[in-house]
């Protein structure tokens, strides 16, 4: 095992890492900790009753976190037309066409979200190589392929955050920044499990989020009750 940094070590000095903190509580030590000189971002993973190489067991969604991120999201934005200056308008970083698509394919990709309208999906149709594995291609599921590109590119700098489960079943995302306060971020940290939970898919069994914890960019990993962030859809009965 990789021996942990000084910083690292004190840290886990106010942590019990056989406890289950509370959502509240967890929120509120993760904050106290967090002692680097940049805002870390705080993350959540869990870990879900899946096999996701069933088709019928795949989690993939988008939620919108109440508070944002904290983070500067870039969207870039396949339109034509007067979609283009909507696009524009709502505050996409980059727009085109066939001319963005040939600086993606050239390797130049500076966003951090790429939404298409429907009709462009045959220009978008040949960057799935590169925009696939970056989890950056255009999805009509996540709302990423919409006629109202103005309310997606919104929605994106608000702070929607994509989700999908990774082949071992869990799902992570960053849900803030640690100096946001505690409310903002428990508010956040609700919302993207419920998310989870809505997206219960078909051919789960059993219990379905097994386990939920929180941690900061360079802070250590608590584990978080199942029963203080419990929705309808959580366990077996979900």
């Amino acid at each position: 095992m990789a021996k942990l940094g000084k910083r690292l070590t004190d840290a886990y000095k106010n942590v019990n890492r056989d406890s289950f903190y509370n959502l509240e509580a967890a929120v509120a030590l993760l904050k106290s900790l967090s002692k680097t000189k940049f805002d870390e971002t705080i993350e959540v993973a869990m870990n879900l009753g899946i096999d996701p190489r069933h088709a019928d067991q795949m989690v993939r969604g988008v939620v919108n976190l109440p508070n944002g991120t904290g983070k500067t999201v870039r969207v870039a934005v396949f339109a034509r037309g007067a979609k283009v200056d909507e696009a524009l308008a709502a505050g996409a970083d980059v727009v085109g066409g066939d001319d963005l698509a040939e600086a993606i394919l050239g390797g130049k990709i500076d966003f951090d979200r790429c939404i298409a309208s429907p009709d462009m999906m045959g220009v978008v149709g040949k960057l799935g190589k590169v925009l696939g594995p970056r989890g950056l291609m255009p999805n009509p599921k996540l709302g990423t392929v919409t006629p109202d590109v103005a309310g997606a590119v919104k929605a994106a700098k608000a702070g929607a955050v994509e989700f999908r489960a990774e082949k071992t079943g869990i799902v992570h995302a960053g849900v803030g920044k640690a100096s946001f306060s505690e409310e903002a971020l428990v508010q956040n940290i609700r919302a993207f499990i419920d998310a989870i939970g809505r997206a219960k898919p078909t051919g789960a069994k059993g219990q379905y989020i097994e386990k939920v914890s929180l941690s900061s960019t360079m802070g250590p990993g608590l584990k978080v009750d199942l029963a203080a962030v419990s929705t309808p859809v959580n366990g077996a009965s979900a």
